[in-house]
């Protein structure tokens, strides 16, 4: 039911965005702090690393599991708790279930989460301050993303599909699809990525004081559930890959906001834009705006 409730929140937005009455005050709206050359440069950083680890994935993980579930014997090992949800939650369409968790937390819930953000800012007048915005939940998911590399080439877990595989002697990764990718089960990427990308908007959106805040983070929060359900029913994650994700994608979301962004000051941001100062180095653009950013 999850997976068919988000467009209803995002429906909800648009219909609260177009109605007439609303209108938010421009003090409702805040200033975050932030610094474009420091931020610019930990959202590439953190970029190029996420990619250069997928490019050298072959290299960097372990030919053998170091986080594995069979004994000497080929006794299975797995704890029950993970059996026993991986059995109930497991689709018999397990390709099914991986396509659709990729195209939601690679496609829809980023499209959807960039999108709120935006109408919410422009719902209070305050659209000037959605790139700001974007750079900030950007700069969150990419850290994230590069925690997530790092912990999983560290562990090389192996996966449930893999795991569950007929025990032919050294020839269990040749059976499977990617077998660079068959040891980077802890903890999920695609349930990180979408627990980062909603808590990220959503606290921003809250911080700036955006009336539909509330719509950003609940639509987010919907889509990220439902990817981590369809990883473990894809076969991908076990149950504890996608919580432990889930944890660290969230705080990551709501850390690095109200850690480094969090509010300027107490008062709002000014209701109008004017030109406050001259470059003081090249980087810096000609002129800076002060207003709802």
């Amino acid at each position: 039911m999850a997976m068919h409730f988000w467009p209803a929140l995002t429906a909800a937005a648009i219909v609260l965005a177009l109605a007439g009455h609303v209108r938010a005050q421009a003090s409702d709206v805040r200033s975050l702090r932030y610094d474009t050359r420091v931020d610019v440069a930990v959202t590439s950083i953190g970029a190029t690393w996420f990619i250069a680890s997928e490019v050298l994935k072959a290299e960097l993980v372990p030919e053998k599991c170091r986080w594995c579930y069979r004994g000497a014997d080929g006794q299975d090992l797995l704890n029950p708790y993970d059996g026993t949800v991986r059995r109930q939650f497991l689709w018999k369409d397990t390709r099914a279930a991986d396509i659709t968790s990729s195209v939601l937390a690679f496609a829809v819930e980023p499209a959807s989460a960039f999108g709120l953000t935006a109408l919410a800012a422009g719902n209070d007048h305050a659209r000037n301050g959605f790139p700001l915005d974007a750079l900030l939940i950007t700069e969150a998911t990419v850290i994230a993303g590069a925690i997530n590399q790092i912990v999983k080439f560290g562990f090389a877990r192996e996966r449930p599909f893999v795991h569950y595989l007929p025990r032919l002697p050294n020839a269990v990764r040749g059976l499977t699809d990617s077998p660079s990718d068959d040891n980077l089960s802890f903890f999920s990427g695609h349930t990180t990525l979408a627990f980062v990308v909603a808590t990220s908007s959503g606290t921003i959106a809250f911080m700036r004081g955006y009336r539909l805040a509330p719509v950003v983070l609940g639509s987010g929060l919907v889509m990220a559930t439902s990817v981590g359900y369809l990883r473990i029913a894809a076969d991908k994650h076990y149950f504890s890959d996608v919580m432990t994700a889930a944890v660290i994608g969230s705080i990551v979301g709501v850390g690095i906001p109200l850690l480094f962004h969090a509010p300027s000051s107490r008062e709002p941001a000014s209701a109008s834009a004017t030109v406050q100062a001259l470059p003081t180095s090249p980087l810096q653009p000609a002129f800076t705006i002060s207003g709802r950013f």
